[in-house]
């Protein structure tokens, strides 16, 4: 078989390898494209018929390290007479040195060029090419390596800014290579310090795909998932299973700026003899002020769940004390919070954040009320009005459905009911005694 000379092939793939930090297999993984796009250059040039874009998925490029060169091969249809020798090959002429061949069997056959010119333009091409394929090639390792990592936290390290992102260096296991991972504004903390090479850990919420510039990986400091993870971390109970996290509701970038970032998360066990809060807490707060500390001063209430939604919406509004809690419309989940007039503050919490954390942890709309003005039959008055207007509203809606229905239809209900009436009277007509 014929071969073009690559002088330096094994040298060239092993410092490529090094360089940029990928497998030697997928650097001539790399290389084999980028010489079979040369090679398709070459014919282009030799003939000025069409390629489609599929013309040459039947060609493929052999790098041969040890003698430092390539060959093109393609598989061939074997016919009785040939229409394209680019795709198909006489039978006869694999007969040659085949007997056995028959029609409609493929062949490997070696079609590289002998033309010196060829050797040059592949060259050419190939510098064109390859560092596209290699970057190809890291954006497919990045992907297969951080693929299963979603929705897990990772180590990284700050190594420059773009715009009002930070690029972080993470890594995926202890001795691999960094890779670049964007984190976004909306992402970060507002009390994290971004400086050249702080250390952080950060959430993975996806791994991009396609052929776009920049990382690849968007990571987060502001997800829900990051505050799971430390806990998890930081708790045996929860990572044995002992204690669940039934839910969590984070404002980790409050709507304003003199609102700090808080997070409410609920926990749950099954062991009468455990304290899901204590043990997330830990001895005079040492577990969760490892979690703070990771979230820079982040404020975190930890609750307990309760399969009750007034227990558990009393809980969900620590630390203030509820004397009542009022399930005034259990399905629209709305509910009525009766507190002192001393904890209606607390209970509201700074610009409403208090409350609003309760109501995204528990899924209940909730209304804050002072128990000492706080009139009961006038508001049951006022939920009912609210009821029945509502049943109202629906059923105009639904009369309004079936006008339409009936109009669509041709349907016309005084006409129909006249009509009745008519045949009734004629009927009793009929049967009149004479």
């Amino acid at each position: 078989m014929s071969m073009v000379p690559l002088p330096g092939l094994k040298e060239m793939v092993e410092g490529i390898s090094k360089e940029r930090n990928l497998p030697k297999h997928a650097v001539q993984a790399a290389l084999r494209e980028a010489l079979l796009k040369g090679y398709e250059r070459y014919r282009r040039t030799q003939k000025l018929d069409h390629f489609s874009e599929e013309y040459f998925d039947n060609f493929d490029v052999e790098l041969d390290a040890e003698q430092e060169g390539f060959r093109v091969l393609a598989n061939k249809t074997i016919v009785e007479e040939v229409e394209n020798p680019d795709h198909e090959i006489s039978l006869l002429e694999v007969q040659e040195v085949a007997t056995e061949a028959q029609p409609g069997s493929i062949v490997l056959v070696d079609v590289t060029p002998n033309q010196k010119e060829f050797g040059r333009m592949a060259a050419i091409q190939t510098k064109q090419v390859l560092a596209q394929k290699l970057r190809d090639q890291q954006r497919k390792m990045i992907q297969e390596e951080f693929k299963d990592l979603e929705e897990t936290v990772l180590q990284a390290r700050v190594i420059r800014f773009e715009r009002q992102s930070v690029i972080l260096a993470v890594t995926s296991s202890f001795g691999q290579p960094e890779v670049d991972a964007e984190l976004p504004k909306r992402e970060q903390l507002p009390n994290d310090n971004y400086r050249a090479n702080a250390t952080f850990k950060v959430y993975l919420k996806k791994v991009g795909e396609g052929s776009t510039r920049g990382p690849q990986l968007l990571v987060s400091r502001a997800d829900a998932g990051l505050v799971v993870y430390l806990f998890a971390n930081e708790v045996p109970e929860i990572e044995d299973g002992v204690v669940r996290i039934v839910a969590v509701a984070r404002e980790a970038n409050p709507p304003s700026r003199h609102v700090g970032p808080r997070t409410k998360i609920a926990v749950d066990t099954l062991d009468r003899d455990v304290d899901p809060v204590g043990a997330c807490i830990g001895a005079r707060g040492s577990r969760i002020q490892v979690v703070v500390n990771e979230l820079r001063g982040e404020k975190i209430d930890v609750i307990r769940w309760s399969p009750d939604p007034a227990t558990y919406i009393a809980n969900a509004l620590s630390p203030a004390r509820v004397d009542e809690v009022r399930l005034v419309a259990p399905e629209g989940r709305r509910a009525h919070i009766l507190v002192a007039e001393d904890q209606l503050s607390l209970a509201i919490g700074k610009e409403g954040q208090n409350v609003r954390l309760a109501a995204r942890l528990t899924g209940w709309k909730i209304d804050i009320k002072d128990i000492a003005k706080y009139d009961r039959e006038a508001e049951d008055i006022k939920l009912e009005a609210e009821a029945t207007r509502l049943e109202e509203e629906e059923e105009e809606v639904a009369g309004d459905y079936y006008e339409d229905e009936d109009e669509a239809s041709g349907f016309d209900g005084e006409a129909e009911a006249a009509e009745l009436a008519a045949e009734k009277a004629a009927t009793d007509e009929t049967a009149a005694p004479v």
